[in-house]
């Protein structure tokens, strides 16, 4: 909405500055985090007083951890609801609403709402089971096809989204992808990047940290995308349009560092499913749309290591009867060792960091 004051330059030169992706990054990060501290406090007592508490898993699930987790059952969540409306109002602010970035919140909005339901069942039922896993998957699956739709119909989009690009390579490895291949494709990063960024989220500050190191490295991979010049340079595709996106994974790290004021140890709130199923989403679909998705196993290497350890436990555990971990995801493994959790969080935010400086590294390496 504000990038059309750059319209009315002529008025006032330094209006502009709206013209600029860099500039309206920075003012929609800036927006962001002010919504998301702003609103903070009053979802929390929402929450509060909704009696909206985090379900924790029993001694019997998950033995000794019970104890050192114990103190946080009576911490709210549904939190995600916070980067949700920080995300929502601010792109709505600051981004031209093309097809790119209208396809983000249309996945973000579905996952978010998938998540909810998720979240509302576990406490209404005072469970850890909430919505099943089949029914989170044809969520997915729906989204999916919904995005398909909408990337393949605009003529914006429709001639690259086809495109299966690799890392350290000048060409894609396929330029017109068959339309059964691009569903399944879309698919699993969706389903994966949301499911390995839900499985993230058990530590305090852990998961939404780690998504602001991925979404930051996103948005410069979006920035060259949408630049003629910087395309050109790091023999990427060019995808007028697409710096957009870079605007919108700016606001999004702004929310997060919103959300991650409250959500530091001691959570004073969780995101639940309502944040991480859609978080994950998003940082998917934008991948997809800019076409870096297989570097996303790179960039959210912390994602991978979390959903791969749930992975190797469970099929070890079937094949031999024997466990890899004390506990998975691997992030409690290390609480079980004797990691203090700020331990756990500082130092997997670490590797994170690690994980976005290499896969932004794929850029140049070609």
């Amino acid at each position: 909405m504000l990038s059309y004051l750059a319209d009315l330059e002529g008025l006032w030169g330094p209006l502009r500055l709206f013209r600029y992706i860099s500039f309206r990054a920075m003012g929609g990060s800036a927006t962001a985090l002010v919504v998301g501290m702003a609103l903070a406090p009053w979802i929390i007592a929402r929450l509060k007083a909704l009696k909206a508490a985090q379900v924790l898993r029993t001694a019997e699930e998950v033995g000794k951890l019970a104890d050192l987790h114990n103190k946080k059952k009576d911490t709210p969540t549904m939190g995600g609801l916070i980067v949700f409306s920080s995300v929502t109002i601010s792109t709505l602010l600051w981004a031209r609403l093309n097809i790119f970035v209208l396809t983000a919140l249309v996945v973000y909005a579905g996952l978010t709402l998938i998540g909810f339901l998720d979240d509302y069942l576990i406490i209404k039922r005072k469970s850890s089971k909430g919505l099943s896993g089949r029914m989170k998957l044809m969520g997915q699956a729906v989204l999916t096809v919904i995005a398909l739709v909408l990337l393949l119909n605009s003529p914006d989009s429709s001639g690259f989204v086809r495109q299966l690009w690799l890392p350290f390579y000048k060409e894609p490895i396929i330029h017109v992808m068959p339309l059964p291949l691009m569903l399944v494709f879309l698919y699993f990063v969706l389903s994966g990047s949301s499911n390995a960024i839900n499985l993230t989220d058990g530590v305090d500050g852990l998961a939404i940290g780690c998504t602001v190191t991925v979404a930051m490295a996103y948005a410069l991979m979006a920035y060259a995308a949408g630049n003629a010049i910087y395309a050109d340079y790091l023999l990427v595709p060019f995808m007028p349009g697409a710096g957009e996106l870079t605007i919108v994974l700016s606001i999004l790290c702004g929310a997060c560092l919103a959300f991650l004021w409250f959500n530091a140890h001691p959570a004073m709130v969780f995101m639940g499913d309502t944040g991480s199923l859609a978080l994950g989403g998003l940082v998917g679909i934008v991948a997809f749309m800019i076409l870096q998705p297989i570097t996303l196993v790179l960039i959210g290497g912390v994602f991978v290591m979390e959903a791969m350890s749930v992975i190797l436990q469970v099929g070890s555990f079937k094949l031999r009867k024997k466990r890899i971990f004390l506990l998975s995801p691997i992030h409690h493994h290390f609480e079980l060792k004797g990691w203090a959790e700020t331990q756990v969080v500082i130092r997997f935010w670490i590797l994170s960091l690690v994980f976005a400086v290499i896969g932004l590294a794929t850029l140049k390496l070609r």
